[in-house]
């Protein structure tokens, strides 16, 4: 026998390597993390979480949906609802009811569910979730559109999701008595789960805004209070606490003048623990003997939800939104099961185990079946699909600046002129708020966090350039998108250390990725050319004004920063690679004003050039003039001779 203090360290060990391997090969970490549970549990037999466990099992596994569920409200802002539009509404609205409505018939009469279980398994299956969501947009690279659509539907479609399914699991569990109490009891969790919840949010709110708990204890005072509410509500009434925390997290989401994204990140950090041991764990208690005795009826299942469902609620969801066929195509395929539905379902299977219904077997395979079934197929045909419809994007050809300086946002203004896509991204409000009034887009955060990775649209950009003043961030950003977008496509300014201690200077490998536009090019210089009053020009080179003739006007007063071909394709200096644009080139330059005494040096120099041009020019003419009266004497002398007198 295994020790169990081994066990669990494996267990933690697996689930690293699985978002690992997750990372390296571009997949949802779901996959590798659920093949790791099915071979250590029914497959091997080496893990067998129940006789680990025992008892905690159960309060485990509540408590981890919790946290999950939680962090999944806290991303439900509103406004972000409103901002995209009536179809990500819609979908997760009227499309969840009609996926719902679509799953229970068919799960009742296929799979000989009653109609208290099917009811539970269609509002199960009825969320998608950003964490499978995001990773395969970036593979398969659809329109901005459908790309925005797709991921605000799984981040709001999860707490909304995983709600329905509490409100049906309470109706179920409540079912055995008279109707009168049934409606009573779920009359009861509906009133503590949403009073609780917004009262619990509207503290919790009122607290951080006040500055009451001190910024070291905000996180672990926010998880503890999260888990009072959960527990307390459970003691009040029955299994109301998940209802409890989702309204908690959506009401301290959208509460005024409360900044959540330092709790948010902390949660989601944890969230990553709990849900790759949590997959691992559940999968191992998986039993196949049980999907195997459904038979058909599951593939039955499968395609009722994959080609009937998803369509139908895409259809429905798109009335009045001015979708094509293409794109609700697209937005019909794509549409793969994540773990909000692997964690709420095992969670309900373990409590109606212990309530004596004999299906409850049946919950957890087959929403494991569903997850594992979508994400695998629409993995590896989803690119096909979008090249097929014709809505798959151009290859990325954008930016992402990391640092919202001043210089950073009029240089992000003049490509979004030349319809390149520019994206801002910064931890400092103030820098973001100028972007935003700017008409920037812009990301306020860390954007290599877990919520940048799941919420920021990347799939237009194709480079990032690292201009922040934070020296500590800008190495952890520049070798993250590296890392994710490739060799080369990380660029950042110059630190200038030469000069410095040799304990200060960046590493050899980190400083051969550094000296964007130029050598001089720091974030200092830049900034105080910027705030002398430099501007960014564009200027388009001809046959008569080339390269050459732009160095002579301009001198060392222009920086160039990046050139544009006749074809729009972008090219940025910087220390290895610098560019000769040629005629039909647009070349874009930090201009710095000219000094009163370059001023007057360069006016001088234009009267010295208009004097020697009008001199030559005079010259030339006075040449012609000459040369035209020798023409005319040649011409004399050479003619017949005149007639003389008789």
């Amino acid at each position: 026998m295994i020790d169990p203090m081994a066990l669990l360290v494996g267990v933690g060990l697996a689930s690293i390597g699985c978002q690992y391997l997750a990372y390296k090969v571009k997949v949802p970490a779901i996959l590798p993390l659920l093949v790791t549970g099915i071979l250590l549990g029914p497959t091997f037999g080496v893990l067998d979480p129940d006789a680990l466990f025992g008892e905690l099992l159960f309060p485990l596994v509540s408590l981890s949906v919790a946290i999950i569920l939680f962090e999944g409200a806290l991303t439900l802002k509103f406004d972000d609802l409103a901002g995209h539009g009536s179809m990500v509404r819609n979908l997760c609205t009227v499309g969840a009811m009609v996926t719902w409505a679509v799953a229970t018939p068919v799960a009742h009469y296929a799979l000989g569910m009653s109609w208290q279980m099917a009811f539970l398994f269609g509002a199960i299956v009825t969320v998608t979730g950003p964490t499978v969501i995001v990773p395969m947009l970036r593979s398969v690279r659809p329109s901005t559109k459908i790309s925005n659509i797709l991921r605000w539907e799984g981040i709001v479609i999860d707490p909304i999701g995983a709600l329905l399914a509490v409100l049906v699991y309470e109706y179920v569990i409540s079912a055995q008595d008279a109707w009168t109490h049934t409606f009573m009891t779920f009359g009861l969790v509906l009133l503590v789960g949403f009073g609780l919840g917004a009262l619990m949010g509207y503290g919790l709110g009122y607290m951080l805004r006040k500055n009451w708990i001190p910024h070291y204890l905000q996180n672990t005072a926010v998880l503890t209070l999260m888990l009072g509410a959960f527990a307390g509500s459970n003691m009040i009434a029955h299994e109301s606490g998940l209802l409890t925390v989702t309204v908690m997290g959506m009401w301290l989401a959208n509460m005024k003048n409360v900044d959540v994204d330092d709790i948010l990140e902390f949660k989601e950090t944890l969230s990553v623990l709990l849900i790759s041991a949590l997959f691992i764990l559940l999968a191992a208690r998986m039993d196949f003997g049980s999907i195997l005795q459904v038979g058909w009826g599951a593939v039955l299942v499968l395609f009722a939800i994959i080609f009937i469902a998803r369509p139908i609620s895409v259809l429905v969801s798109s009335v009045g939104t001015g979708l094509n066929w293409r794109e609700l195509a697209l937005l019909s395929w794509i549409a793969p099961r994540g773990i909000v539905a692997a964690a709420v379902s095992a969670l309900f299977a373990l409590k109606l185990e212990e309530l004596g219904y004999a299906e409850a077997d049946l919950l957890v395979p087959m929403v494991f079946l569903v997850i594992i079934t979508t994400v695998v197929l629409q993995s590896l045909t989803s690119v096909h699909v979008a090249n097929l419809l014709g809505v798959r994007a151009p290859a990325p050809n954008g930016f992402l600046i990391f640092g919202a300086s001043k210089f950073a946002r009029i240089f992000a203004q003049e490509l979004i002129n030349k319809d390149i896509p520019v994206r801002i991204a910064d931890t400092n409000w103030d820098a973001i708020r100028q972007a935003r009034m700017d008409n920037v887009p812009t990301y306020y955060g860390n954007p290599i966090s877990e919520h940048a990775r799941r919420t920021m649209d990347l799939s237009a950009i194709g480079q990032v350039l690292v201009m922040s003043p934070y020296r500590q961030l800008n190495p952890l950003v520049t070798y993250h998108f590296e890392h994710a977008m490739g060799k080369g496509s990380v660029l950042g300014l110059s630190g200038n250390e030469q000069e410095s201690r040799a304990s200060h200077q960046v590493s050899e490998a980190y400083a051969k990725k550094l000296g964007l536009f130029s050598e001089t090019a720091t974030y200092g210089r830049l900034a105080s050319l910027v705030a002398k009053g430099a501007t960014i020009k564009t200027t388009r080179l001809t046959e008569s004004f080339g390269l050459e003739k732009y160095e002579q006007t301009y001198g060392d007063r222009a920086l160039p920063l990046c050139a544009i071909d006749p074809n729009g394709k972008l090219f940025v200096y910087t220390i290895s690679h610098e560019f000769k644009p040629k005629a039909d080139w647009q070349l874009v330059a930090l201009i710095t004003p000219e000094t009163p005494e370059e001023k007057a040096a360069r006016e001088a120099r234009e009267e010295a050039e208009r004097l020697q041009k009008e001199a030559d020019e005079r010259a030339l003419q006075e040449a012609r003039a000459r040369e035209a009266e020798r023409e005319k004497e040649r011409d004399h002398g050479d003619g017949p001779a005149a007639p003389t007198e008789a």
